[in-house]
């Protein structure tokens, strides 16, 4: 009976996936954008934040995950940059991708304009949904956080994220959109370096930011659209506009 019962809860969740991706496609499909449907994942890490456990790790000699790099070939070895997790895992910077896709199943995406479902957007916070994003020769990284930032305040933050160095970083540009019932926000930026903590990013406001009203006002039955879109700039702007 066990094995019975996970295996009609897996199909459950399947036939809930498949349903979730089919209403996705069919909204974006008429604009030839790739939809990838992601799925909320409670963050284990929250206490201590990763920022602050680095100033532990300074004392100690071990690269902070928030220290600045300028080159690819840094002889130091970087720690983890997985959004969800305090993991032990340290490694040079070319392999961060294939640890986050093999350890932690970070699903990866590629296409100059993908389209990001988030799911389950009611859920109680703390909650994080990420995709890797594979686009003009680089991979980025998207994490969208529901977190308390005021007690009984819940908020959305959106950044995007470029796997390599803040010199890198500088030469492309991101966009973040929303678009349902005749309303429009819009997110540009350009993106930071994983090497300068997400955690640090999102605490910053340096990112898109939706309240609770904000965001049902563009979510769809509990799903939360947002088109993604990245070209290589060298210009620093930064706006939101509705």
């Amino acid at each position: 009976m066990l094995f019975f019962t996970q295996c009609f809860g897996a199909v459950l969740d399947l036939i809930h996936l498949r349903f979730q991706h089919y209403k996705a496609k069919r909204v974006f499909s008429a604009a030839g954008q790739l939809v990838c449907v992601v799925n909320p994942t409670h963050s284990l890490k929250y206490a201590p934040t990763r920022c602050a456990a680095a100033q532990a790790s300074t004392e100690q000699g071990i690269l902070p995950p928030c220290h600045h790099h300028e080159a690819v070939h840094d002889p130091q070895l970087v720690p983890c940059t997985c959004p969800l997790f305090s993991c032990p895992w340290e490694g040079h910077l070319e392999v961060v991708v294939s640890h986050l896709r093999q350890t932690h199943r970070i699903n990866i995406l590629q296409g100059a304009e993908i389209v990001f479902l988030a799911t389950d957007m009611h859920l109680p916070a703390p909650m994080d949904w990420i995709i890797m994003h594979s686009c003009l020769g680089h991979q980025f990284l998207l994490v969208l956080r529901k977190q308390e930032k005021y007690e009984g305040h819940p908020q959305f933050f959106a950044t995007m994220m470029l796997i390599g160095t803040p010199t890198q970083a500088n030469n492309f540009t991101y966009r973040l959109e929303l678009n349902r019932n005749q309303r429009r926000l819009k997110w540009e930026a350009t993106p930071r370096s994983i090497l300068e903590c997400v955690d640090s990013v999102i605490s910053d406001g340096d990112c898109l930011v939706l309240n609770t009203s904000l965001a049902q006002l563009f979510s769809d039955n509990g799903s939360l659209a947002i088109g993604i879109a990245i070209t290589t700039s060298k210009v620093h702007s930064s706006e939101a506009e509705i």
